[in-house]
């Protein structure tokens, strides 16, 4: 006999309803004196088995793995939870959005300024990006699409699984349920830019506020509530300035430094893919939003130019498919192993080319950010 109980079944072997306490049915079924053990356990064992064997069983459209024990107990598991804990282990702790976002945020204050207006379209570009960078999205597999400006080629969702990001969860499901649209498109539609009223359910809204409450739940922000005239507004301090810290020796690694080296730390661990490449979207993305200024106040004038310089130089270079070549005019060459590094990635990565097309349509449409109305 079984008995079923929360979705998974529990049941009794003939060997161990021998020691069941007198008032289990032949066979081994859960009697009347085994409320404390099931107490104990949220599954017994079906009968003797040796250590690290494994059985499946099923309830609902879920199928569950039962790993052995030594004490003989198992322990359920879905497999789904190891595949998404694996693909975990393989992306930053803060999305790109996070990372300008936080750029953008006034330590003490926990706001970005009243008078900035590019950061919003700018972290829709993230958002595709990422996408792309954690392969749920792609250029569509035409060779026909060259014919086309690489921002307005045609976007495809070829793996719908959920990121477990909200932002990009509630992103791709819109693109999966949605006629195949350009990239152009998508980050126009995401950030309200339209003039077409059926299109209006595409924007994903209040961005900036979720994102902050992203970076609360992960302990790096806080939230407090302050006063301005009549109202109250949440604001969002630093609480941990370790990840804002890393963030930014990261950018001044890339923009002042000749030799680039991206030491593996806890926010982007060595087990990254395109780490380099990652990190130069997440600096041109910055500069589109207008908040790169705030990572180099430290730099004297002439050295801040210089990276100015330089961000215009990677986007020029990065803007493009296939990329493009440093033209290393400066005699004072800045990160003159990064052209190198990047095509390294992209080499190891050969089997991604389609959706690190989509990270270059996005670095395109940065190098027009001040054209375009928000």
């Amino acid at each position: 006999m079984s008995a079923s109980t929360s979705g998974l079944t529990r049941r009794r072997g003939a060997g161990g309803g021998a020691g069941g306490g007198g008032g289990g049915s032949p066979g081994g079924g859960i009697g009347a004196g085994d409320e404390d053990e099931r107490e104990g356990s949220r599954l017994s064992s079906p009968g003797p088995r040796t250590a690290g064997s494994s059985q499946e069983t099923r309830s609902g459209n879920r199928s569950y793995n039962l790993q052995g024990e030594e004490n003989g107990h198992k322990i359920a598991y879905d497999p789904r939870d190891v595949s998404e804990s694996a693909e975990r282990s393989k992306q930053p702790r803060l999305t790109l959005m996070e990372e300008v976002l936080l750029l953008g945020i006034k330590d003490a204050q926990g706001t970005t300024s009243l008078w900035n207006e590019s950061i919003s379209y700018a972290l829709r570009g993230c958002i595709v990006a990422e996408l792309a960078f954690r392969g749920r999205v792609s250029m569509q597999s035409d060779p026909n699409r060259r014919r086309f400006p690489l921002a307005d080629r045609m976007l495809e969702v070829i793996d719908d699984s959920l990121t477990g990001e909200v932002l990009l969860d509630e992103a791709l499901k819109l693109m999966k349920a949605s006629e195949r649209m350009s990239v152009t498109t998508w980050v126009d539609l995401m950030s309200g830019e339209t003039w077409s009223l059926t299109k209006l359910g595409y924007q994903l809204k209040q961005v900036r506020e979720r994102l902050a409450k992203g970076l609360v739940d992960k302990g790096i922000l806080r939230t407090e509530k302050k006063s301005f005239l009549l109202f109250d507004m949440a604001t969002h301090p630093v609480a941990d300035a370790s990840a804002k810290n890393e963030i930014r020796a990261r950018v001044r690694n890339l923009l002042t430094q000749r030799t680039v080296v991206l030491q593996p730390t806890s926010w982007l661990p060595d087990a990254v893919p395109c780490r380099y490449l990652r990190t130069v979207t997440m600096v041109c993305a910055a500069y589109a939003a207008n908040v790169l200024e705030n990572v180099l106040t430290e730099l004297g004038h002439d050295a801040r130019e210089r990276a100015f310089a330089q961000v215009d130089e990677l986007l020029s270079q990065y803007a493009q498919w296939p990329f493009g070549k440093s033209t290393g005019g400066s005699t004072a060459p800045v990160a003159a192993n990064l052209s190198q590094a990047i095509s390294e990635e992209v080499r190891r990565h050969g089997d991604k080319e389609l959706q690190l097309e989509v990270v270059a349509a996005c670095l395109n449409i940065f190098t027009r950010l001040d054209s375009t109305i928000i």
